[in-house]
């Protein structure tokens, strides 16, 4: 392995430091390993990552769910919700609507449900279990054991059935969840691995990759799986759109984050997205931090305009399309600010003399790699030259290109291949 010891810049009170003599003692050691390890070792920060943001988000969110202030409509007398509402405590937060304004609220996700007691006699609950399975179980587990006990059983009208093929309402979350992780993995690798290639052609590749990812989704949870019936064309654009837009943000990150774009993504896109976004459990089953940032996830808008468009529950397609909107727009100012940032902030680097610890293991690893591959020609009769290999004659091997071997006191003809002896990366 060469010396991958960074360039010696001009010295200065701040590289003279211990920090710095530390960090330069740590490179040079780290240096001295196999550039494999090297490479692997400077990687380790991303399961590292993972792990802590899954427990911190995950766990924190789901591990204990109990209900807090869930939103319930009804349809009575103050006097009737006041007392309701001293019975329920802190679970339920219930709202006075009219039965035609409640049941959109419930079909809108905006009340679990809607509990009718214009009769007394005769209570009713609407629940719509299409936008929120657990969210309609626990409007009737509240209510249906304390009217059952009044002796006045509650009836239970469903605005919004799930159909068979998705019993829990778990369809909408996965396909969720399926485009955000194909829309980020896109745009991450354009950022690692895309360099400096010109904008079009970033938007070009997410655009792209957008068509294609939303058709293989949506292809395999409708026709090929069957856990979608019918709304391929609608939900292959939404999906489409909004692979966009997570791309165009990513990309305009991925300027500033460099190879550390993993985090940031996977952060914003699934490890908060998924608890916040209500698809799971409802916001309100949670911690309250989920709530709070529920209408700026990328789930929330996403889930929503496909529940609209498979079941016609959820918010209006606007508040997605508006959401939609933001993330792509905010892309694109961090791509056209980043990367002139970028640019410059490489210049400062090169022009100082210091390289990165990646890049000096890339480096070792190329050359590493270029040794193995000789000693492993040099076994099979074939040495390098410069830019070309040449045939051992000794070998007697069949030539390569177009030549020929003879045995015997023939002449032997060898022919030379082309190759390059430093891959590109």
């Amino acid at each position: 392995m060469t010396d991958s010891t960074p360039i010696a810049s001009p010295a200065s009170p701040a590289e003279t430091s211990g920090i710095r003599r530390l960090t330069t003692a740590f490179r040079a050691r780290y240096s001295t390993l196999p550039p494999g390890l090297q490479l692997v070792g400077l990687q380790l920060w991303l399961p590292l990552f993972f792990v802590c943001a899954f427990c911190f988000c995950y766990l924190i969110a789901f591990h204990h769910p109990q209900i807090h202030e869930a939103p319930v409509g009804v349809v009575a007398s103050s006097g009737t919700i006041a007392d309701l509402q001293d019975s329920a405590g802190e679970a339920v937060d219930l709202t006075r609507y009219s039965v035609s304004d409640g049941q959109k609220a419930v079909l809108d996700g905006k009340a679990i449900g809607l509990l009718d007691l214009s009769d007394p006699a005769k209570p009713e609950l609407y629940i719509a279990s299409a936008h929120q399975y657990q969210a309609a179980t626990v409007a009737q587990s509240l209510f249906s054991a304390q009217f059952a006990s009044a002796g006045t059983p509650l009836t239970v009208k469903d605005l919004a059935p799930l159909p068979a093929h998705d019993s829990f309402g778990m369809t909408t979350m996965y396909v969720m969840l399926a485009l955000c992780i194909g829309g980020y993995m896109v745009a991450m690798f354009l950022g690692m691995m895309g360099g400096p290639l010109l904008h079009r052609t970033r938007f070009a590749v997410i655009a792209a990759g957008a068509i294609v990812v939303s058709f293989i989704v949506n292809l395999l949870a409708g026709p090929v799986i069957g856990a979608i019936d019918g709304h391929f064309f609608s939900l292959w654009a939404i999906g489409a759109a909004w692979i966009v837009a997570i791309g165009a943000l990513v990309n305009g990150l991925s300027y500033f984050f460099g190879r550390f774009i993993v985090a940031p993504s996977i952060l914003l896109v699934v490890f908060l997205s998924i608890p916040a976004s209500g698809a799971a459990y409802p916001v309100w089953m949670i911690p309250p931090f989920f709530g709070a940032i529920q209408h700026g996830v990328i789930g929330f808008g996403m889930t929503e305009m496909i529940k609209r468009t498979l079941y016609g529950v959820g918010e209006p397609y606007w508040v997605g399309i508006v959401e939609l909107l933001a993330y792509l727009v905010a892309g694109l100012l961090l791509s056209f600010l980043g990367k002139p940032w970028r640019e410059r902030k490489d210049a400062r680097r090169i022009l100082a003399g210091r390289t990165t610890m990646f890049a000096d293991a890339q480096n070792a690893n190329r050359e590493h790699h270029i040794q193995i591959r000789e000693r492993i020609l040099a076994k099979r009769g074939v040495v390098a030259a410069s830019e070309r290999l040449i045939l051992d004659d000794a070998v007697g091997d069949p030539v390569v290109n177009g030549g020929s071997a003879i045995s015997g006191d023939e002449a032997v003809t060898t022919s030379t291949i082309p190759i390059d002896t430093h891959p590109r990366k």
